[in-house]
């Protein structure tokens, strides 16, 4: 009956309860395949500048076979920092496309890290070279971690984390959260940082190119987190010129992703490398990019984890939500 309509909560405390590095995986994994698969669809992003010196954003999408649908209200408020508070800011909504209604309205911060650094940790999987033993990290915050420690879960060889702040000091509290997983070291010179490097992870504000482009050596991988806006970019011009590149969504990669400043380039949606649409074929020499642009999907398979492992461990708030 109508009346007996439900609404389930699921905040911030209870969602990093729930929360499983290996579940997030295997759902993002899942979004990637869906949408190479031509079953999840992906809906036109919203992203705004608000006055208050905010960015608003809105990514949806659905997957119609599996009566899955929502969406994810986020963006960026960097004046939260001044009130004790996290920037990023992100509020999941599951909805029955059957009725219109809100099924479950999630705390979406912590989805919101862990699926982008589950998808980083494929990308890695799939492009890096298996040999990887060293990484540059540019940013010290919370993306920039969770893309470490994911780079540390599937790169077994991976030893040593060298990373770079925008201010060029030391972060010491980033080095303890990596002590005795790997030897972590900091530095002043960016090129360097980036030559002596395997991999190379941009998680920054995305506020302009991060080091110059011939720094970057064959057989280099590099993850790019943090141009998710238009006029955002972390790599430097010519850059993707040389590389072989690899997005989450070819659209979305050419209007807010690094793939804006060089729309032009070839690439290849990492879902049909799951799926085994197309090959990989890295070589030793290729560099190459993954640009995260983050899609709806991730959020909405995460969501739909937590959503249904909430109400098997009685770990949400149940509302009643007549119509």
């Amino acid at each position: 009956m109508r009346n007996d309509a439900k609404l389930v909560l699921i905040d911030k405390h209870q969602v990093e309860a729930l929360l499983m590095p290996d579940h997030v995986v295997e759902a993002v994994r899942e979004a990637f395949a869906l949408h190479s698969q031509g079953e999840g669809r992906v809906f036109p992003v919203v992203r705004e500048p608000l006055v208050t010196g905010g960015v608003f954003g809105i990514k949806s999408g659905d997957v119609q076979s599996q009566a899955l649908l929502g969406f994810k209200a986020a963006g960026f408020w960097p004046a939260n920092r001044g009130l004790g508070g996290e920037p990023h800011q992100a509020t999941i909504m599951l909805i029955d496309p059957k009725t219109g209604r809100p099924v479950c309205v999630i705390d979406g911060n912590a989805i919101t890290t862990m699926r982008t650094g589950a998808a980083g940790g494929l990308g890695l999987t799939l492009l890096a070279r298996p040999d990887s033993t060293s990484l540059c990290v540019f940013g010290t915050g919370v993306q920039a971690r969770v893309q470490v420690s994911f780079a540390l879960r599937v790169l077994e060889r991976l030893s040593v984390v060298r990373y770079v702040t925008v201010d060029g000091q030391r972060d010491a509290s980033f080095e303890a959260h990596f002590d005795g997983r790997c030897e972590v070291s900091h530095s002043t010179d960016r090129n360097a940082a980036v030559a002596e490097s395997d991999v190379v992870i941009t998680a920054t504000p995305g506020s302009g190119p991060l080091f110059d482009a011939q720094a970057v050596r064959p057989g280099t991988h590099l993850n790019c987190v943090g141009a998710d806006t238009k006029g955002k970019r972390e790599l430097p011009d010519g850059l993707l010129k040389r590389v072989r590149l690899f997005v989450d969504d070819r659209t979305q990669a050419r209007e807010i992703g690094e793939t804006q400043w060089a729309p032009d380039t070839a690439c290849i949606e990492i879902g049909d490398l799951i799926t085994g649409r197309l090959p990989a074929n890295r070589q030793p020499d290729d560099i190459t990019v993954f640009d995260m642009t983050g899609i709806a999907l991730q959020d909405l398979t995460v969501a739909r984890l937590l959503h249904e492992r909430a109400c098997e461990t009685g770990g949400a708030t149940s509302l009643a939500w007549p119509w």
